[in-house]
């Protein structure tokens, strides 16, 4: 069964994003637009959740410089972030609304609630769970019944409190999904580590466990193993094997052979290239992977020929997990479909705004008769907005 798949979100004064809202988020999204257009920032959201929900809304705020860094300039309003998914795809929409402010220097919950967006059914209410400051309710959902709770600290979310009851089944998945979220911050320097030994089975942020990773899959998933060298020997032909020797004190040392040599090489001594995407290819071959995966700026380090078979192996991985990808390369867009890619640019505010290329009636007209996506990207033609630019609102309905 596929994890939850976030079909909208809603961002309200989170620095660029004072207010931006995209509907029909598919399951592979891959965002683009010129430095400053706000990609990272979207991109940051996400992962801003994800710590909210692992480590506390206030190592959240302290990672990004407190409230008053994050908070749109001139913005009087709380920080707000709105996502709407489905636990399965033929399941009811449900909406989760996070609100943070500051009172006294500190970051507080000003408003959280949880609700179905249709009439869960007779007599039953719309709101699972809604709090403000700190107070509110939650039902039961077998009986409909409201309980009335009280949080200990007003930095604390309530779906992280209460989704540790099993009587609360959707908080107590709402709480899974967004604490699984992977956001990649892979670093070559990292990558280049020998840890110690050990098998591991998830690629961390940083990449500093590949060869721990790797262990894991040769002794518990060959298969995939096998997979990640053989998609990893398609771009770099020469490459025969991946494998890792424990060394006397007990770390663990990632080699790399090519064929026409009879010895393995340290890993350290590869190219950044190959590290890089043996660790995109590790992280996407996962065999249980995590629900929602981020990556930034893929092409980094990458050659462009190899942009295109990443492209397509982040659209295979979103079949079992939705994958959002930021980039400005046009080799990695060419290999997109026009309904997987979102611009993003400035209007005349300062603030970003968001559009579709399907959108924008030339980029339309061209796609029609056969240009490529990226060659559009490249050539400038996602920048011929229409006049007035569209408005946010306009990318899709909220309900």
């Amino acid at each position: 069964m596929r994890p939850p798949v976030i079909e909208s979100i809603r961002i309200e004064n989170y620095r660029a994003l004072q207010n931006v809202h995209i509907k029909n988020l598919k399951p592979f999204t891959v965002l683009v637009g010129p430095n400053g257009s706000g990609k990272s920032t979207l991109f940051d959201v996400f992962a801003f959740l994800e710590v909210c929900f692992t480590l506390g809304v206030r190592s959240a705020m302290d990672q990004r410089g407190g409230v008053r860094e994050l908070l749109s300039r001139g913005a009087k309003g709380p920080i707000a972030v709105q996502l709407s998914y489905r636990e399965a795809p033929n399941a009811r929409l449900l909406t989760y609304r996070l609100e943070l402010a500051e009172e006294r220097g500190r970051p507080v919950v000003s408003r959280e609630l949880l609700r179905w967006n249709t009439n869960p059914g007779q007599g039953r209410p719309t709101h699972i769970l809604q709090f403000e400051a700190g107070r509110g309710h939650v039902v039961d959902e077998e009986t409909g019944n409201k309980y009335e709770e009280e949080l200990d600290t007003p930095d604390t979310l309530a779906v992280n409190a209460l989704g540790q009851f099993r009587s609360h089944p959707r908080v107590v998945a709402l709480r899974r999904f967004i604490s699984g979220w992977y956001l990649s911050y892979l670093s070559v320097a990292e990558e280049r580590r020998s840890p110690t030994a050990g098998p591991q089975e998830r690629l961390s942020q940083s990449g500093d466990n590949l060869s721990n990773v790797l262990q894991y899959l040769k002794e518990n998933h060959p298969e995939r193993l096998n997979a990640i060298t053989q998609a990893l020997s398609e771009t770099v032909p020469t490459l025969e094997k991946v494998d890792y020797k424990t060394s006397p004190d007990g770390r663990l040392v990632l080699f790399v052979k090519d064929a026409p040599f009879r010895d393995a090489v340290l890993a350290s001594n590869a190219s950044d290239g190959t590290l890089k995407l043996l660790s995109y290819l590790t992280l996407l071959h996962d065999p249980d992977p995590a629900p929602f995966i981020g990556i930034e700026e893929p092409e980094n380090h990458l050659y462009r020929t190899v942009l295109p078979g990443l492209a397509e192996q982040c659209r295979q991985t979103s079949t079992k997990s939705q994958v959002l990808v930021t980039t400005h390369s046009h080799e990695f867009i060419n290999s997109c479909r026009p309904e997987e890619v979102i611009a993003l640019y400035r209007d005349g505010t300062g603030y970003s705004q968001v559009i579709r290329p399907r959108d924008i009636p030339l980029v339309n007209d061209m796609i029609d008769n056969g240009a490529q996506l990226g060659h559009l990207w490249q050539e400038g033609y996602f920048e011929e907005l229409p006049e007035p630019r569209t408005p946010v609102t306009a990318v899709g309905d909220f309900e």
